[in-house]
Order: structure tokens, then C-alpha cells, then sequence
């Protein structure tokens, strides 16, 4: 018998999540990915150079169980939870991005002209690496916070800090997405 796997439904995730928010914070902990690269440097010895990675990571250690939890989830989602499918795109979408030379616009999550080795290697894919780590590190050392911190912990406890960081965030896609990808892939 064939067992056919569909994503979550959000009234399944979206509570599961609510439940993990309210335990971190009647813990008095806040989620974010960004905070436990920080964790990470501080292990490394970072604070030794940098002021921002000079503190007491050992009362921080207990996020880096969220990493092992990405790490173990991402491997079970994709290993076992998951089947190989297209993706239900809008033909508008995929005529845009065929006309950027995106082959198979839909067919896979991660197109390989972005993602494969040859695109990572080029001179254009470690301009984008590295401008784009930058600015993803600056943004998010700026803003205080990840997408992921803003957007779940953030906006769950009510901040109005995230709530303007995460329309930042959606503004810089749509800019990234409808000015900028346009000139990089054209």
C-alpha cells in the first residue's frame, strides 16, 4: 500500500507552534535562529575579538537544541515525511521565471541555476554568497533579530519592534523579488 504524505494543515502546525511560543515564553525564552549563531560564535571564541559575541554563552545553550531540532527535523521531514512533487506554481510565475532562464520553473524547490555547485561557484553565485551573507548578517544584528525571531517570538509576544521588522522583511522581498532578482538573473 502506497502511503500518500501531504503537508501539515495549518490547523495542525499553526497550534503546535502557538504551544511552543506560550512554553518559551512563560519560560521567559525567546526563539530565533540568528541568536543561536550567536550562541555558536561565542562557543568559538568570537568574543575574544567581537564585543557583540562577548557574553555568557552557557546561559544560551539550551537553544542550540532548536539547531539539533532543524537539523533532525529537516533530515526526517525530507528522508521520510516527504515525496518528490512539483510545485503548484502560478503560469504567470513560471513564464517569468523560464524568461529569467529558469528551466524547470516549478519542478523542483530548489532550481539548480541558484543552487548547484556550477551556479555556487561562479563569479556571480560568490558575489551573491557574500553580499548577500553580509547583508543578511547586518540585517539581522540591525533589526535586532532573524525573520524567524521577529515573525514567531516577536509578533507572538506583541512587539511592535517585530511588527515593523517583519514588514521590513516583506517589503525587502518584494523589492528583492521584483526589482533586483529581475537584474541579477536577466
Amino acid at each position: 500500500m502506497e502511503v500518500i504524505l501531504e503537508p501539515w494543515p495549518w490547523y495542525v502546525s499553526g497550534p503546535l507552534i502557538a504551544i511552543i511560543m506560550f512554553t518559551l515564553i512563560y519560560f521567559g525564552k525567546t526563539f530565533g535562529m540568528s541568536s543561536n549563531l550567536r550562541t555558536l560564535c561565542a562557543i568559538g571564541g568570537a568574543g575574544k575579538k567581537v564585543k557583540h559575541f562577548d557574553f555568557d554563552w552557557k546561559t544560551q545553550s539550551w537553544n542550540l537544541t532548536v539547531v539539533l531540532g532543524a537539523i533532525i527535523g529537516g533530515f526526517i521531514a525530507h528522508f521520510y515525511l516527504s515525496v518528490p512533487t512539483n510545485i503548484d506554481l502560478n503560469p504567470d510565475t513560471v513564464n517569468a521565471l523560464s524568461a529569467l532562464g529558469f528551466e524547470n520553473a516549478g519542478q523542483t524547490i530548489l532550481p539548480a541555476e541558484i543552487y548547484s555547485w556550477d551556479a555556487v561557484f561562479s563569479l556571480k553565485g560568490l558575489a551573491i554568497i557574500i553580499i548577500g551573507g553580509f547583508l543578511v548578517g547586518f540585517g539581522t544584528r540591525y533589526a535586532g533579530g532573524c525573520t524567524s525571531g521577529h515573525a514567531i517570538t516577536g509578533l507572538s509576544s506583541l512587539q511592535l519592534p517585530s511588527l515593523i521588522a517583519v514588514i521590513g522583511f516583506f517589503l525587502g522581498g518584494l523589492i528583492m523579488i521584483h526589482l533586483l532578482f529581475p537584474l541579477i538573473f536577466g
